[in-house]
């Protein structure tokens, strides 16, 4: 498999968790979001994934995009260890939480709208996170045990951890979200979610590695 990402996308995150889960190594071809303009606007990557956007994953044959295609991807083709709970009722807390996130906070705070923000981005940025995770934190109490929907690591965790990271980038202030910030500390001592790190990928500039 070739993984096309960038270090610190939450989405490329996503994607570089499940495969360490799943114990699948790959080559990882770096997509340097803003360096020559955005790499991931040259005719090269759009080939690729004519939406311009990382991550995207080659892989038995095809080329996949959108991070949670080729989560489900990997989940139905290395079914262990499983991502999606058998239970009808918990497989479905756990799509509507990384729903709730791939859709309803990331792609608000992501850089190409960020741009258009100008000088107002990081208070932008901070606002959608906040009004995210207050609903968020609200779900997880119902929902949650050690991790975001029970003690099993799912789906809806590959999706919180990274959207941490971009909260603390953006300095929101976590302390109304306890449940999100217990999850998020427990999930980043799991190996899986230490390796995929940004602070870890080969792509990291020298000044952010860990």
């Amino acid at each position: 498999p070739i993984l096309y990402g960038y270090f610190r996308s939450s989405c490329s995150w996503r994607v570089r968790i499940a495969l360490a889960l799943k114990g699948i190594s790959y080559d990882l071809v770096p997509v340097n979001l803003l360096k020559d303009g955005g790499q991931q606007f040259s005719a090269e990557f759009k080939a690729v994934n004519p939406m311009q956007q990382v991550p995207a994953l080659k892989i038995d044959g095809i080329a996949l995009s959108q991070s949670l295609a080729i989560i489900h991807y990997l989940e139905d083709t290395h079914p262990n260890p499983r991502l999606l709970p058998q239970d009808p009722k918990k497989r479905a807390q756990v799509r509507m939480i990384a729903d709730h996130i791939v859709s309803g906070i990331q792609p608000l705070q992501n850089l190409s709208v960020l741009k258009q923000m100008g000088e107002k981005k990081t208070e932008w940025a901070q606002n959608c996170i906040a009004s995210g995770f207050q609903a968020l934190e609200q779900t997880l109490q119902h929902t949650a045990g050690r991790y975001c929907v029970g003690d099993e690591v799912s789906m809806a965790d590959l999706c919180l951890v990274p959207q941490v990271f971009n909260a603390e980038r953006f300095k929101v202030d976590m302390s109304p979200y306890p449940t999100i910030t217990r999850i998020n500390k427990a999930l980043l001592e799991l190996e899986a979610f230490k390796v995929s790190h940004p602070s870890r990928q080969p792509d990291t500039p020298a000044e952010l590695r860990a």
